[in-house]
């Protein structure tokens, strides 16, 4: 994370709400277009954009919801609600559109399903549904690269930190609606050339494999934020760092972050103090380090700094087992 403030959340519901609307607009396209012609491949990639619209339903609901201040029920505010609706999206992708095509691609290729024909309406409509599919795609890419940018990350490394699922969850479930586009495009138009069905069932197995892969991915990114993620290596650095250039510090015994939500990182620090300080100068340090750390790093929202001398063993062996050799270089020499 950089020390700018992070991901607007106007960006992230533009993206959401420009997903869904393009999601329910092909879902009726695809499944007016699957009742017709019968067509597995087809029905299977409508059932894909059911899935797609509920996700950004729940995406909506998560920006909304974890945009709620904090109270005396939950005191860190409710930033994890992102984390949990996205989850619930991840599964939503899986069951409503992962199941409902490896069931249609199963009956299809057993010879369980509808009859079907091929004409120039599904044709018509995987084109637009492309067009339509890309317009989402495009908004999503632009968000994370410029993103991206911003914090001068590679695409791949910035999607593996972030904190904001949104745009990822976006992303990912637009590029699988491409992917599957093209899956049912090949199984409809090998099934005209060759007169055979099986062709309609491969594509459609294949579009549940990739909708289940999808909501793998995306299920574990959730439940690491939901578990409690530390926050981004470069701002753990960074904060490591100002505590350790305090005056009044000789050592940094622990740290620990934890991401609270899109934009919101608790940090937990333990120091060894300057053992000349009195209670007063000791109570003034807490307070100035805490305020410099939240103004220069605008993602902080809560810190706590417990001072603890570094000799004491159970500490010390605690910090190794969790951090490993690097604890002992947070230490300043004597």
């Amino acid at each position: 994370m950089s020390e700018e403030p992070g991901n607007s959340g106007g960006e992230s519901t533009l993206t959401v709400l420009l997903a869904g609307g393009v999601n329910l607009a092909i879902a009726i396209m695809k499944l007016v277009a699957g009742i017709i012609t019968g067509s597995g491949a087809m029905l299977s990639e409508a059932a894909h954009s059911v899935a797609d619209t509920i996700t950004e339903v729940l995406l909506l609901t998560a920006l909304k919801r974890s945009e709620r201040p904090a109270d005396r029920v939950h005191p860190f505010g409710y930033g994890k609600e992102r984390y949990f609706w996205s989850l619930l999206a991840a599964v939503s992708i899986f069951a409503s559109g992962a199941m409902f095509a490896l069931y249609e691609g199963v009956s299809t290729l057993f010879g369980h399903g509808e009859a079907q024909s091929t004409s120039l309406l599904s044709y018509i409509v995987l084109a637009v549904a492309f067009l339509l599919e890309s317009t989402s795609w495009l908004q999503a890419v632009r968000q994370v690269v410029r993103e991206s940018r911003a914090e001068n990350r590679s695409l791949w490394t910035y999607l593996r930190l972030i904190d904001d699922p949104t745009p990822k969850t976006v992303l990912f479930e637009d590029s699988a609606a491409l992917i599957g586009l093209l899956l049912a495009f090949g199984g409809i138009g090998l099934h005209q050339l060759t007169g055979s069905e099986v062709w309609d069932g491969i594509a459609s197995i294949a579009i549940g494999l990739l909708l289940a892969c999808v909501a793998y991915l995306l299920g574990r990114t959730n439940r690491g934020l939901l578990v409690g993620r530390q926050a981004d290596p470069l701002l753990v650095r960074g904060v490591r760092d100002h505590l350790s250039g305090a005056a009044e510090i000789e050592a940094v015994v622990d740290l620990q972050t934890m991401l609270m939500g899109t934009d919101q990182v608790l940090v937990c620090a333990r120091v060894d103090f300057d053992d000349s300080l009195g209670a007063a100068d000791l109570e003034r340090a807490c307070v100035r380090l805490a305020s410099e750390l939240t103004e220069r790093f605008h993602d902080v929202t809560e810190v706590f700094i417990e001072p603890v001398p570094r000799s004491d063993p159970e500490l010390r062996a605690t910090v190794l087992a969790r951090y490993g050799d690097i604890a002992e270089r947070w230490s300043k020499p004597r």
